[in-house]
């Protein structure tokens, strides 16, 4: 690979699953921090602001503060403010981002929406609610997700996420979704942008191949596929692409970039 100079990490099932760290992350990250790289987390957690996420990790003992984190949300009030400027959107989330939705005008159940919101999946997207938004839909308002995640990792196991539900309002309703978060191209330039970084000199490690490293790498960043979090063989197998470096966790990162600061770039699926 080329000289990395710049890491944008996955945080959930990358660094932690269900906000506890996995074995090696806090010290593969203070490697990382050594070497003077410049990290990013970016992350489609929807749960949480970036200043209440930063403030966990902190905790955990990762070395970053919020102006390390790049949301979902943060880049959905981006784009609307964009796009959108002073429209009416309901926003239907599990947890409390309003704090990074600035400039955003959010309306209650039962008043008009020029934009439907979906963020992350829980007790909230019950058929109640989402018949709500497909008749807003039906009504001609705006579809935004700030991702198309199937499902994530908890300690539990696998938890089902906003895609499960985004396909079926998309197929009922005859339209499509704008996302905002991964996979975007947007939002992988926005965290170059962040870095002061070039696609070719910048990694993404994630857990999930699609939209984490297929999709980094459609933007010319070296993709690392990690196998924690929500990762599954079948997915690996299956996927519609292949990744540039498969690590078995986050904590192998810090050798793979020691080994590998120049030259040319690797063959697909070379470790």
């Amino acid at each position: 690979m080329e000289r990395i100079r710049a890491v944008l990490i996955d945080i959930d099932g990358v660094l932690t699953v269900s906000w506890k760290a996995l074995p090696g992350a806090v010290a593969a990250m203070e490697r990382l921090r050594a070497t003077g790289l410049r990290l990013a987390l970016v992350t489609n957690n929807t749960s949480r602001t970036r200043a209440s996420i930063a403030a966990r990790l902190s905790e955990l003992g990762f070395p970053v503060g919020a102006d390390d984190v790049l949301t979902a949300p943060a880049a959905t009030a981006a784009y609307l403010r964009d796009h959108y400027p002073g429209a009416r959107c309901l926003l239907l989330n599990s947890g409390d981002v309003r704090e990074d939705l600035t400039g955003v005008t959010l309306v209650g159940e039962g008043e008009e929406a020029d934009v439907v919101v979906l963020g992350g999946a829980g007790p909230e997207f019950g058929y109640e609610a989402l018949n709500q938004i497909f008749g807003y839909l039906q009504r001609g308002a705006r579809l935004l997700s700030m991702h198309r995640n199937l499902y994530w990792r908890t300690e539990r196991g696998l938890d089902l996420d906003t895609g499960a539900f985004l396909q079926g309002l998309e197929k009922a309703a005859r339209t499509e979704a704008q996302v905002t978060g991964k996979p975007a191209p947007a939002f992988f330039a926005s965290a170059l942008a962040h870095l002061g970084a070039d696609a070719s000199e910048a990694l993404m490690v994630g857990d999930d191949i699609e939209s984490d490293v297929l999709a980094a790498q459609r933007n010319g960043i070296t993709g690392v596929l990690v196998k924690t979090g929500k990762y599954l063989p079948e997915t690996h197998r299956s996927a519609s692409g292949t990744p540039d470096h498969v690590l078995d966790s986050f904590a192998d990162l810090p050798d793979l970039l020691a080994t590998r600061t120049s030259g040319p770039r690797p063959e697909p699926g070379s470790t």
